[in-house]
C-alpha cells in the first residue's frame, strides 16, 4: 500500500472520528436539554395551573384532576393527600410510577421519571393546610419531534460531510505529496550518464527541501567519487601502462640482433630502472588501497605530535639535506596531554613527511614554515610554503591518485602523496585542508582529534 494512500485512509478515518464524536455529543446535550427543559414546564404547569385549580376547589380527591386544560400531548395530572412514608399504595395502582418516585418526593419534595415516552414530575404541596402530592404526567412531544429532525440532521451531515472530508483528503493528499512525486520522478531520470542533475530546492526550509539538499549532497559525492575513480582508472593505466611499454619496447628493439656485451648491460639497466619505476607506483598503489581501510586491524598509540615534527624535520633533512624546515612551536598549549593524539606513529609520520617533502620540492627548497597548535578538542599543524601553488581550476583534483597539477612537469612525483596523507588523516579521525595560489604558495592543515587516554 502506497504511504499516500494509507494517508488518505489516516486523514479519512480521522474527519470520520471527529463527526461521530462531533454528533454524539450534539446528540446527548440536546436530548439532555430537552428533556431538563421539558421538566421545568412541567414544573411550572404543576404551580400554576394545578395549585390555582386545586385551591378552588373546596374539597379534594385522591386521584385524576378534572377540568384542567391540556397543554400537552396525553397530559395526565393526579392529586392524593399525603398521610405518610408507607401509604403510596393507591398511587401506584392509579399512576403506574415506581414507589422509589414517591418516596423521593416525600424526602425531597420533588421527583421526576421517565418511561418510555412519558415524563412525570411530582411535587408536594401544601394546599388548604393540607400536603398533597402533585403528579403531572405527559409526551415531550417537541422533543420526539426534535429527535426525528436532529437524527435527518445529523445523518446529512455525516453524510456531506464524508463526501467533503474524502475531496478535501484526495486533493490535499496530492498537493501535501505533489514535490515528492515530483522528486521521484527527477530521481528516475538520474543515472551515470547525466550525474550533473540535481533536485529543485525551493528555499522554504521544510522537510522536503532538506530532503532535495540531503539528496543533492549525495549526488555531489557520487558525482565525485564516479569522476575520481574514472581519473583513478585514467591515470593509473597510464602510469602503469608507461614502464611497461618501455621494458617491452626496450626488450623488442635489443633482440632484433645480436649486440655487444656493453648494449646488453645498458639494456639491462634501462629495463631494471623501469622495472623499480614500476615496482614503486605498483607499491603506492597497494599502500594508498590499504589505507583506504577503517583501520581497526591498525594498532594505535598515544603520539606527541611535537616531538612528531621534529623527527620529521630530521628526516626530511636527511632525504635531502636542500630541505628547508622551520618549526613555530609559540602556540603550544601548557597541558602537554593537549598535544598527544591516539593514532599510529609510523603512518602519522608519513603523512605529516609527505605534506613538508611535497612543500619544500615545489618551492624549489625555500624555507618551509609549520607551526603546531592545539585548542580544546583538536590539534592543528599547519605547513606553509611560498612555491609554485596549485591552478585553481584544478583544485577539485588534488586528492585523484595519480593526478599531477599542470606546472609540476619540471619535478618528480606519482601524484599519491596527497591522497595517501588524506588517507591516513582521515583514519585518525582528522581533517586535511588545502588551500593554494598558483606562484605565490600551497597551505596544509593538518587537524587531528586530541587523544582521550
Amino acid at each position: 500500500m502506497k504511504i499516500q494512500l494509507k494517508a488518505n485512509l489516516l486523514l479519512l478515518t480521522s474527519f470520520f472520528l471527529i463527526i461521530l464524536v462531533f454528533g454524539g455529543f450534539v446528540y446527548f446535550f440536546e436530548n439532555t436539554y430537552s428533556k431538563d427543559d421539558f421538566y421545568k414546564l412541567l414544573d411550572a404547569h404543576i404551580d400554576t395551573v394545578l395549585k390555582a385549580k386545586l385551591k378552588s376547589k373546596p374539597e379534594l380527591k385522591d386521584g385524576y384532576i378534572q377540568g384542567v386544560e391540556a397543554e400537552f400531548p396525553n397530559e395526565k395530572n393526579y392529586v392524593f393527600e399525603y398521610i405518610g412514608i408507607m401509604g403510596f399504595k393507591q398511587e401506584i395502582l392509579i399512576t403506574n410510577l415506581p414507589l422509589k418516585f414517591y418516596t423521593e418526593i416525600a424526602t425531597n419534595k420533588q421527583a421526576e421519571h421517565f418511561d418510555k415516552k412519558a415524563y412525570s414530575k411530582g411535587k408536594m404541596l401544601l394546599i388548604n393546610d393540607k400536603n398533597y402530592i402533585v403528579v403531572s404526567s405527559a409526551e415531550n412531544y417537541l422533543l420526539l419531534h426534535q429527535k426525528k429532525y436532529l437524527n435527518k440532521t445529523l445523518w446529512v451531515s455525516l453524510i456531506v460531510a464524508s463526501l467533503l472530508a474524502v475531496i478535501i483528503s484526495y486533493f490535499l493528499m496530492r498537493f501535501v505529496f505533489r514535490p515528492i512525486t515530483q522528486i521521484t520522478e527527477k530521481v528516475k531520470q538520474i543515472n551515470l550518464e547525466n550525474l550533473h542533475l540535481r533536485l529543485e530546492q525551493k528555499g522554504e526550509g521544510d522537510e522536503l527541501d532538506e530532503l532535495a539538499k540531503t539528496f543533492n549532497n549525495m549526488l555531489n559525492r557520487m558525482e565525485t567519487s564516479f569522476n575520481t575513480q574514472n581519473n583513478f582508472i585514467s591515470n593509473a593505466s597510464h602510469e602503469l601502462r608507461t614502464p611497461l611499454t618501455a621494458i617491452i619496447g626496450e626488450a623488442d628493439v635489443t633482440l632484433t640482433k645480436i649486440r655487444s656485451i656493453e648494449e646488453y648491460i645498458e639494456t639491462i639497466k634501462v629495463i631494471l630502472e623501469e622495472a623499480e619505476n614500476l615496482d614503486k607506483k605498483t607499491q603506492a598503489l597497494l599502500f594508498l588501497a590499504q589505507t583506504g581501510f577503517n583501520g581497526k586491524t591498525i594498532k594505535f598509540d598515544k603520539v606527541r605530535m611535537d616531538q612528531l615534527l621534529w623527527d620529521v624535520k630530521l628526516t626530511t633533512e636527511k632525504i635531502n639535506p636542500k630541505n628547508k624546515v622551520m618549526i613555530d612551536m609559540s602556540l603550544l598549549p601548557e597541558n602537554p596531554m593537549k598535544l598527544k593524539v591516539n593514532g599510529n606513529n609510523q603512518l602519522l609520520h608519513l603523512a605529516v613527511s609527505n605534506v613538508i617533502i611535497n612543500a619544500c620540492k615545489y618551492s624549489k627548497f625555500d624555507v618551509v614554515n609549520v607551526s603546531l597548535g592545539s585548542s580544546d578538542t583538536h590539534i592543528l599543524v599547519v605547513v606553509k610554503d611560498s612555491g609554485i601553488g596549485i591552478p585553481e581550476n584544478e583544485m577539485d583534483y588534488i586528492y585523484d591518485p595519480f593526478f599531477r597539477a599542470s606546472n609540476t612537469q619540471n619535478f618528480e612525483g606519482y601524484g599519491i602523496g596527497l591522497p595517501l596523507t588524506r588517507n591516513i588523516i582521515r583514519m585518525h579521525g582528522g581533517e586535511l585542508l588545502v588551500s593554494s595560489i598558483q606562484n605565490i604558495g600551497t597551505t596544509v592543515q593538518i587537524k587531528l582529534p586530541i587523544g582521550q587516554f
